[in-house]
C-alpha cells in the first residue's frame, strides 16, 4: 500500500511539474510585419530593413529558421535564445539588380513560441532608370 501511495505521489508531482512547464511559453511580438521601400533604383545596390520584436512570453524565444521565398531576399536572424522581456532583430536584405518593376517578398520566421510562424513582408518598386 505504501509503495502504491509513493508511486501515486510521484505521478502527481510529475503531472504538476509538466503542467507548469507547459504554461511557460515564448511570444514574439513584432513592432511591424510589413515594410515598403517605395521606389528604389535597380543599380543603387541592396536595400535592407530591420524588423524588431520583443519576447513578451515567459520562456526563452528561439528563432528556429527564417527563410525567404526567393534568392534575391536574404534574412539575418539571431541564433541565441531571446530571454523574456528582451528584444531581437531580423534584418531582411533585398537585391534589386535585374528585377525591375513591383516586388512583394515574404520571409517566413519559424519560432518555438506561441505563434510558430510569422510572415514578414517587404515590398516596393524597382526603377530601371
Amino acid at each position: 500500500m505504501r509503495k502504491i501511495l509513493t508511486m501515486l505521489l510521484v505521478a502527481l508531482v510529475a503531472v504538476a511539474v509538466g503542467a507548469e512547464a507547459r504554461k511557460k511559453q515564448a511570444v514574439a511580438k513584432f513592432d511591424q510585419t510589413a515594410y515598403s521601400f517605395g521606389t528604389i533604383p535597380e543599380k543603387g545596390g541592396k536595400v535592407s530593413h530591420t524588423f524588431e520584436f520583443t519576447n513578451e512570453g515567459d520562456a526563452n524565444l528561439v528563432i528556429v529558421d527564417a527563410s525567404a521565398d526567393c534568392g534575391c531576399t536574404v534574412p539575418e536572424y539571431p541564433t541565441a535564445p531571446i530571454a523574456p522581456g528582451k528584444k531581437g532583430k531580423i534584418k531582411v536584405t533585398f537585391n534589386p539588380l535585374y528585377r525591375p518593376g513591383a516586388f512583394d517578398k515574404v520571409v517566413t520566421v519559424r519560432t518555438n513560441g506561441k505563434q510558430k510562424k510569422v510572415r514578414l513582408k517587404i515590398s516596393g518598386t524597382v526603377n530601371s532608370n
